[in-house]
């Protein structure tokens, strides 16, 4: 069997299992691996040191598995209904001062969509191992495999980007213009001998929403992000105390961030993600404040059991919970009781978060 008829084949068995997107690309080395060394210099990866491990095998993806000629880079589509809004002009920031009300009254904090289904790593990860069985049969010759999902030292977007999915929009994410940016992204390094795909274009134009729209300004400019001032990763990554300046942007954000995928005009008219899994409601899109702050050990593990929230650890959304109560409308007295109570907690990062968000609605 040729190279290109091995790929196609590839393909097939992808979208049987039930892969939005597939592409191949080889495992030489990245264009744009320059590019990540300037911006980890920069220290913009924040203190995510693991960043800066195993450079060399994020530059050169052959030697993630000896005899290495193929890359299958995959997608699945996650976008929910709340997946776009349209931009409020001039978009300064979308952070409110107040942070929503739930249906009973309760201040809520907002989950970004990634998180609320089955955790990805684990659902992707089945797919791929699927994927490299479906074509042992088919095949029938030996090969190597190794799979990743946001896993290893592994340029996820570029490779995916070299594979045809899309390109990298503006507001650093991969970008499909039939499906947006809600992708979640696999890889399986191969020995197999695979016809590649094309890149794709880019195609945002002159559109500069996301980097408008981000209320921390981490897009310091298009295509380059800061994490240590992005939403995302001071909620899910940052281990310590987030810096009092961040604490009014980051408005009711407890988990991760939407709001530069939700002003994408790709996001506007990309459909709904069809996988179950990704699909379910393991995660509520607003979940009580009140409630998170005073999380206990057995209710976080029932709230992050089989969802990617897990990544965070009680303590940090317990600490996302007191910096958003800290922007609720009214200053109740059910609030500012329990933000007084956690500005004495024993964990240091809860308390000074609850400090700050007291001093900010008693100045209030």
């Amino acid at each position: 069997m040729t190279s290109a008829a091995k790929a196609q084949l590839i393909r097939q068995l992808a979208r049987l299992a039930g892969f939005d997107l597939v592409g191949i690309t080889v495992p030489g080395p990245l264009a744009r691996v320059a590019y990540y060394r300037r911006w980890l210099a920069a220290g913009y990866g924040a203190d995510m040191r693991y960043l800066h491990r195993n450079v060399r095998l994020r530059a050169e993806p052959d030697r993630l598995l000896p005899g290495a000629k193929s890359i299958i880079c995959v997608a699945v589509a996650y976008k929910r209904a709340d997946g776009y809004v349209r931009p409020h002009p001039p978009a300064p920031t979308l952070a409110t001062d107040a942070a929503p009300a739930a249906a009973g009254g309760e201040p809520t904090g907002r989950i970004a969509q990634y998180a609320r289904g089955r955790d990805y790593h684990v659902v992707l990860r089945h797919m791929l191992d699927q994927l490299i069985q479906a074509t042992r049969d088919q095949l029938r010759e030996p090969f190597q495999a190794r799979v990743f999902v946001d896993t290893g030292p592994v340029l996820e977007r570029e490779l995916a980007a070299a594979a045809g999915l899309g390109w990298i929009g503006r507001n650093t994410c991969l970008l499909n213009d039939r499906l947006g940016s809600y992708l979640l992204l696999g890889e399986a390094v191969t020995t197999l001998d695979l016809a590649p795909d094309a890149p794709a274009v880019p195609r945002c134009g002159r559109c500069t929403r996301c980097v408008d729209t981000c209320p921390t300004r981490a897009l310091v400019q298009p295509h380059v992000l800061d994490a240590s001032r992005c939403i995302a990763y001071l909620t899910i990554e940052h281990r310590g105390e987030i810096p009092a300046e961040f604490h009014r942007p980051m408005g009711e954000w407890v988990f991760g961030c939407d709001l530069c995928q939700q002003v994408c005009p790709y996001n506007a008219r990309a459909p709904l993600g069809r996988h179950t899994a990704l699909a379910a409601d393991l995660v509520p899109a607003h979940v009580d404040l009140l409630r998170l702050l005073s999380l206990r050990s057995g209710d976080y593990r029932r709230l992050v059991k089989r969802a990617a929230l897990q990544r965070a650890s009680r303590m940090m959304l317990r600490r996302n919970a007191a910096i958003a109560l800290g922007k609720t409308a009214a200053t109740a007295d059910q609030v500012l009781v329990a933000l007084a109570a956690a500005a004495r907690d024993r964990e240091p990062i809860v308390r000074a978060a609850a400090s700050e968000a007291l001093a900010r609605l008693r100045g209030r």
